[in-house]
């Protein structure tokens, strides 16, 4: 799931480089922390949160299919 943001993300940011996705456990469920250079935050978010809303959906769909709980967190 961590490579399928990792892609998704870097696909979208001005500096690919600085793209760090962090794993944490809490309880049962895995958050993905997603971390981005400071100009490419907007992009990462987009209008009315449509991105982020949009890679919460697709990590949703992978998870359901293989029975895993992960959740996405933007973090500064």
């Amino acid at each position: 799931m961590k490579l399928l943001i990792e892609f998704v993300t870097k696909s979208l940011v001005d500096k690919p480089e600085e793209v760090v996705i962090q794993e944490r456990m809490e309880g049962t469920m895995k958050i993905l922390e997603l971390r981005v250079a400071k100009d490419d935050y907007g992009k990462i978010i987009g209008k009315q949160g449509q991105t982020v809303k949009a890679m919460r959906t697709l990590l949703s769909a992978a998870c359901n299919k293989n029975g895993l709980k992960y959740t996405l967190e933007v973090v500064e």
